[in-house]
């Protein structure tokens, strides 16, 4: 009887084993108010909610990576932390690949008016003259962007010019030129001053054609990076202003990025 429940505990933990996932892993640990677990096939959400973790395929462009993602294709590219900036290689946008149905049903439908009720204010580096910005509660966001402005305040004068004024927050829209749901909507993202930053397409020349480039300070990223914000600059499509609010990002890329 012994050895039969010896086996059975082994079998199970080898099947555990077998299932976990390291990306999965930091996605439902990031987000304990919302996330129970998941089993080989879906995700599982606290209220019983089950999403499907792959959709199958393994060949799916760039674009369609975009705008078909599955849940684990947004880890499809490896994160990188800290405060060195270089060029991305082309199409690496760590954190681009986003699953909207995740973010709507996590953050609400701001369509619906279910982002703005949840938002809070938080000051943005008032001694700076930042004034006061709304992003959501959800996740405790507010709280992470506040420790956040507490960070940048021990930084000198002279990056007070790429933070201020804010290009924003909250905003129910879609990113340009395509038809999925930027994060702003969601009010879990911020832009800094987009007078000093580098958006992609703004950088395109005669053919479409662009160079990647960046000028906001690693310093700010890597504050951002410590609580819990993936940066824009990190991508191939620079978009150096944003940040938005990605912990399982930043946590799987503290492991050295272990992801199946």
């Amino acid at each position: 009887m012994k050895r039969s429940v010896l086996v059975f505990a082994l079998s199970v933990l080898c099947s555990a084993a077998a299932l976990a996932d390291p990306a999965l892993d930091a996605l439902v640990a990031a987000y304990p108010d919302h996330l129970a677990g998941y089993d080989a096939k879906d995700l599982i959400w606290k209220d019983g909610t089950r999403m499907p973790i792959s959709d199958g395929r393994a060949d799916k462009t760039f674009e369609q990576l975009l705008d078909e993602p599955d849940i684990k294709d947004q880890f499809a590219y490896p994160y990188p932390l800290g405060p060195e900036v270089k060029p991305p290689g082309v199409n690496e946008d760590p954190g681009r690949i986003r699953q909207e149905k995740f973010f709507v049903k996590m953050y609400g439908d701001c369509h619906k008016g279910e982002v703005t009720k949840r938002m809070k204010p938080v000051a943005w580096v008032p001694n700076r003259g930042g004034g006061r910005l709304n992003v959501t509660s959800v996740n405790g966001v507010n709280e992470r962007l506040a420790a956040v402005v507490k960070d940048l305040d021990t930084l000198p004068a002279a990056m007070t010019k790429y933070l201020v004024p804010s290009a924003g927050t909250y905003n129910c829209r879609t990113i340009a030129n395509t038809k999925r749901l930027s994060v702003h909507a969601f009010a879990a993202a911020i832009d800094v001053n987009d007078k000093q930053a580098d958006y992609w397409e703004f950088l395109k020349g005669a053919g479409g054609k662009f160079t990647w480039r960046n000028r906001v300070p690693g310093a700010i990223g890597e504050i951002f990076e410590r609580h819990g914000f993936i940066w824009g600059a990190k991508w191939f499509h620079v978009d150096s202003m944003h940040f938005e609010y990605r912990p399982e990002l930043i946590a799987l890329a503290k492991q050295g990025w272990s992801a199946k």
